[in-house]
């Protein structure tokens, strides 16, 4: 047995298919016409450009515009003007073109790899996956490709590129292996959304697996048996039919209220990163949209995103989503954020530094700029501001005052849009638990940031595996302070949501549910499950659950008492 990283949920039985990946290797030399080499790297580029914008239109029908706008970034590096500067200048001084499209793109990998947070780290692998592309085409060799496999394939490979991932037979592909990459890479939310079982980051596995070999992947578990017995093989066959059986029987939630069991409703929502997204919330019957994260806007872009292009993003989503919420996080920049054009100044500890909304309130004339396309879009649906990193009450007061101007600013201009828009707070630090009571007097809702609370609560960063026993929901300093946050917000007669990942844990719903959590926000494809959940706990058995797990000392006993407990 091989243990990873559980991707993409589900249990895949097939025979390994082992890919393997071309030789890209080259020994530099110095070119005789710069000139040519600067157009074999542009014919290169023109080539990758082509082949990628054809992998997103079958994407686009395969697993749907959303997902394949995921592709999109390949072009924007690709196509990155500062890169091409960069290559053509190596080539001025010297290089040839796979030496200077080499030097060009390591450094882009460095930069985004070195990032903290998991999700800019991730985009590492598009920087890879360009580079790959591009040096193959120079070389004159072809990549892996996973588009004529046959049936019930497991693949099996170093690293699973978005690229390849495009390219996939859904319907022989079984499942997925890999030996590097995290959940929240490119490739595991298209395996995800083409639901093929994926376990990734599992050691040696290109050498320990041979073509041929019977695999189970357990995608949910992230664990992979090879060479099984007999009875493991129909163990692992019943519970695969009986996943697909519990899926199936999951649509029986769609269109249906969110609920307790005992009638209590809830709000269930998305969490979306694009305004493509929605489209994904929508097919996935969400309620609105709890978290849409700007910053995304703002990293896609070269330049600060002027108003007219934010107030047409806000817009399309407002108008996808109909008259339902849609929660817009303010430009959440700094920390492992870092957008080049803002030029930040590096910081010994930037994650408590000139970040969110320090920054935003530091610079309120490009702040504003943001502002007023919310309001603008406020128009055409129903849109709420939400300012990220609050652990001052100053700081929420003072982006009221800017609302306030922002209106009257528009106000005068003749423009429409909802005077009673709502403004709250991402509460993510213990700074912000702590004054709950009277930030929930400024704030006209509150969501939870569980991602960031508990690891500013636990000193825990959760891409350090030497710590990730303490960066979990379940410790008994984290639950204390989601339900004083909670109960805050619900005593001020405010909307109390929660937008970090603990909302979709089945083993932590009830808890919820007894604290009074009011809106559940998750990826769109956790929707149904979530609300099924919800749907099996009444207030009086949450309540009583609770009482008990507050009384455990230690993260374990709490998880090991949700399990005992679980339906």
């Amino acid at each position: 047995m091989y243990e990873g990283v559980n991707a993409s949920d589900g249990i895949g039985i097939g025979v390994a298919r082992v890919a393997v990946e071309p030789d890209l290797s080259f020994t530099p030399f110095t070119p005789d016409d710069a000139e040519a080499e600067k157009e074999r790297f542009a014919s290169a580029r023109d080539k990758f450009v082509a082949q990628t914008e054809a992998q997103i239109e079958r994407m686009t029908e395969t697993v749907g515009e959303e997902v394949a706008a995921i592709m999109q970034a390949h072009i924007e590096f690709a196509t990155d003007d500062g890169i091409k500067d960069m290559v053509f200048g190596s080539i001025d001084s010297g290089m040839c073109a796979e030496q200077a499209v080499s030097e060009a793109y390591d450094m882009y990998y460095t930069m985004f790899s070195q990032m903290e947070d998991e999700l800019f780290r991730e985009r590492a692998a598009d920087v890879a996956d360009v580079k790959t592309g591009l040096l193959a085409d120079l070389l004159g060799q072809e990549l892996v490709d996973l588009s004529t496999l046959p049936e019930n394939s497991v693949v099996v490979v170093h690293e699973l590129t978005p690229s390849m991932t495009a390219d996939i037979d859904k319907d022989n592909v079984a499942a997925i292996l890999t030996e590097t990459g995290g959940r929240t890479s490119h490739s595991a939310i298209i395996a995800r959304q083409l639901e093929i079982p994926a376990v990734l980051s599992v050691p040696d596995i290109t050498s320990n697996v041979k073509n041929g070999d019977m695999c189970i992947v357990d995608g949910t578990k992230g664990k992979v048996i090879v060479d099984q017995t007999p009875k493991e093989l129909e163990k692992y066959r019943l519970e695969a039919n009986r996943l697909a059986e519990e899926k199936a029987a999951l649509e029986a939630f769609r269109g249906q209220p969110t609920k307790t069991a005992d009638g209590i409703e809830k709000l269930l929502v998305a969490n979306i990163g694009n305004p493509e997204d929605a489209n994904g919330a929508v097919e996935h019957d969400a309620e609105g949209v709890g978290l849409f994260r700007s910053e995304f806007l703002f990293m896609d872009a070269k330049e600060l995103p002027s108003e007219d292009a934010q107030f047409a993003a806000y817009q399309k989503v407002a108008l996808r989503m109909k008259d339902q919420p849609v929660i817009i996080r303010t430009l959440d920049v700094g920390g492992d954020k870092e957008i080049p054009y803002m030029n930040l100044q590096a910081e010994e500890n930037p994650f408590m530094g000139y970040r969110a909304v320090r920054y935003c309130l530091a610079n309120p004339d490009q702040y504003k700029v943001q502002l007023r396309a919310l309001l603008r879009a406020s128009a055409f649906g129903d849109i709420k501001i939400m300012v990220p990193l609050v652990t001052a009450l100053d700081e929420i007061r003072q982006v009221k005052e800017l609302v306030e101007e922002c209106k009257a600013e528009l106000k005068a201009e003749g423009v429409q849009f909802n005077e009673k828009i709502e403004v709250g707070t991402m509460v993510e630090t213990p700074a912000a638990s702590l004054i709950a009571d009277d930030l929930a007097e400024e704030c006209d809702f509150f969501s939870i940031g569980t991602n960031d609370l508990i690891g500013y609560t636990m000193c825990a960063d959760r891409g350090n595996d030497r710590v990730g026993y303490l960066y979990t929901v379940y410790q008994p300093a984290v639950l204390r302070s989601l339900k004083r946050i909670i109960e805050c917000g619900n005593e001020a007669g405010i909307l109390v949501g929660m937008c970090g990942e603990a909302a979709s844990d089945p083993l932590l719903i009830p808890v919820l549910i007894s604290f009074g959590l009011g809106e559940f926000s998750v990826s769109a494809p956790s929707i149904l499950r979530t609300r099924k959940t919800i749907s099996l706990w009444t207030k009086e058995e949450a309540d009583a659950l609770t009482e008990k797990v507050l009384k455990l000392k230690t993260a374990n006993e709490v998880k090991a008492a949700l399990q005992a407990a679980a339906k």
